[in-house]
């Protein structure tokens, strides 16, 4: 209660905060304005029966089983800055962008931003033609469907300005609030169609119910535990002399966290599990028998849970691996502390400090990689475990809800002990 009337007797903060509500309830809006012309219900269910697709639903905030005008979502904007992410690892020109400083970065981000439109038409056309396929909207001509298309990109470039407002004039991430709000929205619902399920007398669903929270607990608290968690990997200065005066060894640390590539891998992953999937609907009714076969068979395949669920887990250990190795480099950060004159005690300068530190984010990259895993796949395994389908822990979810939660509390305890700083 003392930080909360903290926050709010500081104007600044308390005006941020404001700012952040109220465009957050913005986006619930927008989220909520349907186009014409589709049953919302069939819309709802057929995101409801499909994990693959519920889970781009559960990224585009609900959008998506809303038809809403702003289809996609965040998605392409996402989309287009995990691109630039990577072609700036592997692109020079990029590369030293980010490396000119605020002016690089900016750069980069209006590519992001040109990106985004081309991907939002064409993530939104074919998010309306697999529709179409399944029956859920009927068909349309050149010009409704330029005017949908016109929707879809113009809804997601609020969400993205929108995004953008947050980060610059609030307090945390926009993109990632967006997003937060957009799976905490769907948890009223899941809650209510519980109890509508449950009687007094039920008390094997009474049951099951204690365990779905007591897991969920746990689960929280175990995705706090791997997201704050780092290897501090001590590092020495060595003495240095300036004139008539010294300075002795500085003792320092490198923190290496537990959880280096963050939500990342989940959404690689689910982006190479959706595309079998939505290309088999395609082609279900093709005219040759062989492919339209092959087409129903692999859509079976991707509906069977136990592959499902372990495809999902295996690609998101490899992503994890993958884009822990994009964005911690040993081989910089070796070179960066010789440059600086520091050293791991006991370990070599040079050579033998990168392969000790590719060995330490290896070991490392084992236990975030498997818990990812285990994370995606946690929908499964709940409903195995309670046999409640309308309650869902969805573990991206979580992991996502408790990311930004974490990250927007310590950017608001910062903004706190500044103010502390300035009282003194």
């Amino acid at each position: 209660m003392d930080t909360l009337g903290k926050i709010w007797r500081y104007k600044d903060i308390r005006n941020k905060l404001l700012v952040v509500l109220g465009l957050l309830v913005a986006t619930r809006i927008i989220a909520h304005i349907p186009m014409p012309g589709v049953d919302l219900e069939q819309l709802r269910y057929f995101f409801q029966q499909n994990q693959i697709f519920g889970l781009l639903n559960l990224f585009s905030g609900g959008t998506i089983s809303n038809f809403s005008v702003a289809l996609m979502g965040v998605s392409p904007y996402i989309t287009s800055s995990i691109v630039f992410q990577l072609l700036a690892m592997l692109v020079p020109k990029l590369e030293e962008m980010q490396k000119e400083g605020e002016s690089g970065r900016n750069k980069i981000n209006q590519y992001t931003r040109l990106l985004t439109v081309p991907l939002a038409i064409t993530q939104g056309y074919g998010m309306l033609y697999l529709l179409r396929s399944q029956g859920i909207i009927p068909g349309w001509d050149l010009y409704q469907l330029i005017i949908m298309l016109i929707s879809i990109t113009a809804g997601s470039m609020i969400l993205m300005w929108i995004g953008e407002i947050i980060t610059n004039k609030g307090i945390g991430n926009g993109i990632s609030m967006i997003i937060t709000i957009g799976i905490l929205s769907g948890l009223p619902s899941q809650i209510r169609n519980t109890a509508s399920i449950i009687s007094l007398g039920d008390v094997e669903k009474i049951i099951s119910i204690i365990i779905f929270a007591i897991v969920a607990i746990l689960i929280i608290a175990a995705i706090v535990l791997v997201t704050e968690g780092q290897r501090n990997l001590p590092v020495s200065y060595a003495k240095r002399a300036r004139g008539a005066g010294s300075f002795s060894a500085v003792n320092s640390f490198l923190p290496i966290k537990v959880n280096t590539a963050g939500v990342i891998p989940i959404i690689f992953a689910m982006s190479m599990m959706v595309v079998p999937g939505v290309a088999a609907k395609f082609f279900e009714n093709a005219s040759s028998a062989w492919v339209s076969g092959a087409a129903t068979f692999i859509g079976d395949l991707f509906k069977n849970n136990v592959f499902y669920g372990i495809s999902y887990f295996v690609l998101v250990v490899l992503f994890t691996y993958f884009y822990t190795y994009v964005v911690f480099k040993p081989d910089q950060i070796s070179e960066n502390l010789q440059k600086q004159g520091g050293f791991i005690p006991g370990i070599r300068p040079g050579n033998e400090t990168t392969h000790y530190l590719g060995n330490i984010i290896t070991r490392i990259t084992l236990t975030s990689s498997v818990f990812l895993g285990l994370i995606a796949v946690l929908p499964f395994i709940i409903q195995a475990l309670t046999n409640i389908e309308t309650l869902v822990i969805g573990g991206t979810g979580i992991l996502i809800v408790v990311s930004v939660v974490i990250e927007t509390m310590n950017q608001l305890q910062a903004q706190l002990t500044m103010h502390t700083y300035d009282n003194y």
